[in-house]
């Protein structure tokens, strides 16, 4: 049998947490079905706070006054996502993300390595970087750093960021998705016909994407 060639567009952003939790799920979910299934993933910008000052903000604060949650709530919610992304192989240390951080420049450069063929390399180590190590994924070196650990050219990389190439583009792309009604992340397109939103287990990517898999192209 051949395998169905499923085109993945997973909307999402660095600092999300549901989408390292969902990015883990999907590769679970495709590990599982193997041979009947093969995914050509692309990761598509979304910025959770595109007004976010380049020095980043408490992370605490940020939530409280973003959802208007209390202190307890905010360390029950870590503690289910610790959770949620255990279960799935990814690991939050959440006493090391202490801040929010603008994630444009990150999404520039996920862009560029989109062209050289690294996209998804880079994608997980920012998701790793942010969330297990603690990284400031807003600072240039720091991504710098992040892009050559993953193969790319760090010469490369920072001219990248220095002239401020591929702003365009992500902007271009982030104004589609949210044409498209996309305005929660992660968001996963399949096809460009269907969608799947949330961090949601396996076993659910898994019969979804075989379900497409075998619909008549």
């Amino acid at each position: 049998m051949t395998a169905s060639t499923l085109k993945i567009d997973f909307v999402s952003d660095i600092v999300c947490p549901w989408c390292a939790v969902g990015l883990s799920s999907l590769e679970l979910a495709l590990a599982q079905l193997g041979n009947e299934v093969k995914a050509d993933i692309h990761f598509q910008p979304f910025e959770l706070n595109p007004q976010m000052v380049p020095e980043g903000e408490d992370v605490i604060e940020h939530i409280a006054r973003k959802y208007g949650s209390t202190p307890a709530q905010v360390a029950q919610n870590r503690e289910a996502l610790r959770e949620r992304g255990s279960a799935v192989g990814f690991t939050f240390n959440m006493d090391k993300r202490d801040r929010i951080y603008n994630t444009f420049d990150a999404h520039r450069l996920l862009h560029w390595a989109e062209e050289e063929g690294k996209q998804e390399a880079l994608k997980k180590a920012l998701l790793k970087a942010y969330f297990t190590d603690g990284e400031n994924v807003g600072a240039r070196d720091t991504l710098i750093h992040i892009a050559g650990s993953v193969g790319l050219d760090e010469t490369a990389a920072r001219q990248v960021l220095d002239e401020n190439r591929y702003a365009d583009e992500v902007r271009a792309r982030e104004r589609f998705y949210q044409s498209q009604g996309i305005h929660s992340v992660p968001s996963i397109i399949v096809n460009e016909r269907y969608l799947i939103q949330g961090g949601q287990p396996p076993e659910v990517f898994a019969e979804t994407l075989r379900k497409i898999a075998a619909e008549p192209v």
